[in-house]
């Protein structure tokens, strides 16, 4: 795979979210072998034991069950680990969602837009009344699984930094999907001047 990663003329590499623990032995063999260089990891890699598709979700920072949590700590200390070991400069990290039971208001912008397609949203005063109904009860029940994200950065800035690694917080097409973009001002703010951390910006879910 890195082989011809090379030969297309890269001389670096991401190891993304797909990265199955099968793959690794290969992986480490090529970059001892000078193939090509890892620029950046994504989280979750490598991939849990028994999961075999790309899975940046898998566990969530912003989830309430403690359980999950504590799965996405471990195995986003993994990934930092691993990182470390392949001499990459950031993992790129997902930092979960606003999970509703009933009624997900993302569900009501998806359906105004598929059912009325349009080269600018911003000028229809329908999808903007649909658009900030859906925020503000995204804002309304956000606050835990806000706090949440807080915590768990919190609780892997320390390791990071110790690895030598950053942890670049990725922009999310999604509407429930954390951080709001107008939200990193703030969760930036709440962290220490020399925390390892930064936006990571995807043009793919930017555009979406």
């Amino acid at each position: 795979m890195l082989k011809e990663m090379a030969e297309l003329g890269f001389e670096y590499v991401e190891l993304s979210h797909g990265i199955r623990i099968t793959l690794i032995p290969g992986i480490l063999r090529a970059l001892e072998e000078g193939v090509v260089r890892v620029s950046s990891c994504h989280n979750f890699c490598p991939l849990p034991t028994g999961v075999v598709q790309p899975s940046p979700n898998l566990f969530e920072p912003s989830a309430l069950d403690p359980r999950e949590h504590s799965q996405w700590l471990r195995h986003t200390q993994r990934s930092i680990d691993f990182a470390a070991q392949v001499k990459a400069r950031v993992l790129i990290c997902h930092l979960g969602s606003v999970e509703f039971f009933w009624f997900n208001p993302s569900h009501k912008i998806r359906h105004y837009i598929g059912d009325h397609p349009q080269p600018d949203y911003a000028k229809d005063q329908a999808y903007l009344k649909v658009r900030n109904a859906a925020l503000a009860k995204l804002r309304k029940r956000m606050p835990p699984y806000w706090a949440q994200v807080k915590k768990g950065i919190g609780e892997v800035v320390g390791f990071a930094k110790q690895k030598g690694i950053l942890l670049g917080f990725e922009n999310r097409e999604g509407i429930d999907e954390l951080p709001l973009d107008s939200d990193f001002d703030d969760l930036f703010s709440g962290l220490p001047a020399d925390a390892p951390v930064g936006y990571w910006p995807d043009a793919g879910p930017a555009h979406l």
